[in-house]
C-alpha cells in the first residue's frame, strides 16, 4: 500500500489490486459511518482509493501506512437486474474470442453475478467484475466515434453500460433499456460502487 500526498486536505492509496481496492473502499466507508474517519469523498478505483476532504491527512496517511485492511465484508442481498438483449454488433468478436459461439455469450454473461468496482467515465458508467479471467477481452483496435446509449460492454475484465452515448472502443454485446443515470431520480446513478448486477436476457421487444 502506498499512501500519496493530494493537494491540500486529500490522499491517495495506491494498491496492487481490484480485490484490494475494493476492501479499502469498504473499511474506510465502514471508519467514517463509526466515527474514526473524517472524510468529505471515498472514491474507489481499479487500483486506488481517494480520500477527499481530510481534516489531518498527515494522520490519516500515518495511520493508513500500518493499516491492515479486513477482506471486503460479503455482498448485499440487494441485486440490480439489468434486462438485455445480446444482439451487439461485436457479439462475433466476442464469441471467436472466447472460442464458443454467439449465443453461448449470452449464457455466460447472463449467468455470472457481478459488483460494481468503481465508477468512472462518464456519470453513472459503472466499471463491474463477475466474469472469469478467460473472458477478458481486448478494446477495439479503432474506437467508435459514438456508441448508443445502453450498449453492454466488455472491455479487459470489466463489463459496463453506456449511460449516454459517447465515443468508446468497448466491446458491444448487447444493449439495455435501462436508464443508468437521471438526475431528477434519487440517486441519479442505478449503479455504485459495491452494487451487485445481474443481467437478465429478454426478447427484442424488452420482453422474457
Amino acid at each position: 500500500m502506498r499512501v500519496l500526498p493530494v493537494g491540500d486536505d486529500a490522499l491517495l492509496v495506491e494498491v496492487a489490486s481490484g480485490e484490494q481496492a475494493e476492501a479499502l473502499h469498504a473499511e474506510l466507508l465502514r471508519r467514517r459511518a463509526a466515527g474514526l474517519l473524517r472524510a468529505r469523498e471515498i472514491v474507489p478505483a481499479a487500483r486506488t482509493v481517494l480520500l477527499d476532504g481530510l481534516s489531518d491527512p498527515g494522520r490519516v496517511a500515518s495511520e493508513l501506512a500500518v493499516a491492515v485492511v479486513p477482506p471486503a465484508p460479503p455482498r448485499e442481498h440487494t441485486v440490480v437486474e439489468i434486462p438485455t438483449r445480446y444482439d451487439g454488433p461485436d457479439l462475433a468478436v466476442v464469441a471467436a474470442h472466447w472460442g464458443v459461439r454467439e449465443q453461448d455469450v449470452a449464457r455466460v454473461h447472463a449467468a455470472a453475478e457481478f459488483r460494481v468496482a468503481f465508477c468512472g467515465f462518464a456519470p453513472g458508467f459503472g466499471y463491474l467484475t463477475g466474469l472469469a479471467s478467460r473472458y477478458d477481452v481486448p478494446r477495439r483496435a479503432t474506437p467508435r466515434t459514438a456508441v448508443p446509449a445502453g450498449s453492454v460492454a466488455l472491455a479487459g475484465p470489466y463489463t459496463g453500460v453506456y449511460p449516454r452515448s459517447s465515443p468508446g472502443g468497448w466491446q458491444l454485446i448487447g444493449r439495455t433499456d435501462a436508464v443508468l443515470f437521471d438526475p431528477a431520480r434519487e440517486p441519479a446513478a442505478l449503479l455504485s460502487p459495491g452494487t451487485r448486477v445481474r443481467f437478465v436476457p429478454v426478447g427484442p421487444a424488452g420482453t422474457a
